[in-house]
């Protein structure tokens, strides 16, 4: 039951005109922000990146698969670390509510706009996949899920330690048969992400529009443009 409401607690009653004036004042704060972030996309897409020189062999629905594969053919990946192992709260049925709850934020038709920007987006996680499987199941999930229980994946990327399981968003970058992991974000990190927007500022192209700063000859197109309802693409 919700308790009562402080009114002393409670924002100042105004007059339409002192409302409109407050707002545009936020309002200036607010595009400040936007364009802050913009800037520090802009940075990110700048990064230094490191090479992934490991094979790493996961568990799928469909049999072994490779950090390669996950990409499915595009040239980025966004590959969500997802808490599900031992220790982990729910263990062995169900995954990290932390976790379970960013990934409840992914709509169901993300992966169709983020495909259409040459991106692929995945879970890994230690439970061995039929773990997966039936959390996936229950909680109608459609994102790709895999098990890395067979490799040393979490630990080579610092998501397994003596401290237990951590959580966070890798970002890689395919050129060829060569992959770069370009960018990492855990933690308070993670919540701007889920939507497209989010997920597009943290790839290394971005959202490839050319109204962004981005390093010479990176692929972009004029805003607004390639949008399409979820079903449209390559119509």
């Amino acid at each position: 039951m919700t308790s009562a409401i402080d009114t002393q607690a409670l924002p100042r009653i105004v007059s339409e005109s002192e409302w409109r004036a407050a707002r545009e004042a936020l309002l200036a704060k607010e595009k400040e922000l936007t364009h802050a972030r913009d800037a520090l996309a802009a940075e990110r897409r700048r990064l230094p990146m490191v090479r992934v020189a490991k094979e790493y062999v996961f568990a799928a629905p469909q049999g072994n698969v490779s950090l390669r594969d996950l990409f499915e053919g595009r040239r980025q990946l966004l590959l969500y670390h997802f808490m599900f192992a031992p220790g982990v709260h729910g263990w062995p049925s169900a995954g990290c509510p932390g976790c379970s709850m960013f990934t409840d934020n992914i709509g169901q038709f993300t992966a169709a706009h983020l495909q259409a920007r040459d991106v692929s987006l995945a879970l890994v996680s230690r439970a061995p996949l039929a773990n997966i499987q039936a959390y996936r199941q229950r909680m109608s999930w459609p994102h790709p899920w895999v098990s890395s229980e067979g490799n040393t994946f979490n630990l080579d990327y610092g998501l397994t330690s003596a401290d237990g399981e951590g959580h966070g968003l890798s970002v890689f970058l395919r050129d060829g048969n060569e992959i770069f992991r370009t960018y990492f974000t855990s933690a308070r990190g993670s919540e701007g992400l889920g939507n497209v927007w989010g997920f597009l500022d943290a790839t290394p192209f971005g959202r490839q529009e050319t109204w962004e700063s981005s390093p010479q000859g990176w692929p972009q197109t004029p805003p607004y443009r390639w949008w399409r309802r979820h079903d449209e693409y390559g119509s």
